[in-house]
């Protein structure tokens, strides 16, 4: 029997990783470390130092690292992503089989919680669908809205209101969704935002969030969207990659929000 765990890690941050994801790294026999390439090389760096700081040293575990499959960018999104999670399945088994030998412990960090917009969970369903016994384990994480809302000091949702979670193409797609005055997007490829309508919109945005990095910019989006495009920009040509996410609230959304503030958050990071 092969026990998957599948640990939510939050953003990175050493001080949001929880008891329960410490505790199940240091249960594992195996952990496997994605590697994203070298414009992404600060993501596999900051899973080897959680590693470094939280495996304790007699702890009997085997860290691996592997090449993440590249996705192809045909224009069928979902056939692509379909193959895309075939191959990273493919090289996940090939890796638990040469390491475990059919039995055994192996952690996989996710960024964040592994229910929110990440496709570990139905990568690890087409392992159990393999013919492979894998028994699965997920142990929840802090995800960027989270992180996101903490950091700028607000409630997600207003009083008595729903919030929608979704995604930069979908919102450029469908433009703003139906029966909801705030809007959480993630997985933006880069403002998404300037679609819809800025007059009546806040927007509440940070990137990097938790990470030393981190950068936050909120405002009317009339007046900021130019602003958040342009750090935007300038971060991803620095770092060679970006994590963004950010909150959006139509007026009359926004009042249960300025109750709870005692002041605005200023812009961190630029």
């Amino acid at each position: 029997m092969i026990e998957l765990s599948l640990i939510g890690i939050g953003t990175g941050n050493p001080d949001q990783v929880t008891l329960a994801a410490v505790r199940a790294l240091n249960e594992a026999d195996l952990i496997l470390l994605p590697r994203k390439g070298e414009a992404k090389a600060d993501l596999v760096d900051l899973r080897r130092m959680l590693c470094q700081s939280l495996l304790e040293p007699e702890a009997p575990v085997n860290v691996v690292e592997f090449d993440l499959p590249v996705r192809d960018r045909r224009d069928d999104y979902l056939a692509t992503v379909d193959d895309w999670h075939d191959a990273i399945s493919a090289v996940w088994g090939e890796l638990i089989d040469r390491h475990l030998s059919g039995s055994g412990r192996v952690a996989l960090m996710i960024w964040g919680d592994p229910s929110l917009y990440d496709s570990s969970l139905r990568i690890a369903g087409r392992l159990q669908s393999s013919g492979r016994s894998i028994n699965l384990t997920v142990v929840p994480g802090i995800t960027s809205l989270q992180v996101l809302t903490a950091e700028h000091r607000i409630p997600l949702n207003s009083l008595a209101e729903p919030v929608q979670i979704t995604t930069g193409r979908r919102l450029r797609e469908d433009g703003w969704p139906g029966g909801v005055n705030a809007v959480a997007v993630m997985l933006d490829g880069g403002g998404a935002f300037t679609v819809i309508s800025s007059e009546d919109v806040y927007i509440w945005w940070g990137a990097y969030l938790g990470m030393d990095k981190q950068c936050l910019i909120e405002g009317r989006l009339a007046d900021v969207a130019d602003r958040i495009l342009e750090r935007r920009a300038e971060l991803r040509r620095q770092h060679g990659w970006i994590m963004d996410i950010y909150l959006l609230k139509r007026d009359n959304a926004l009042v249960s929000v300025q109750s709870v503030r005692s002041g605005d958050v200023p812009d961190k990071g630029e």
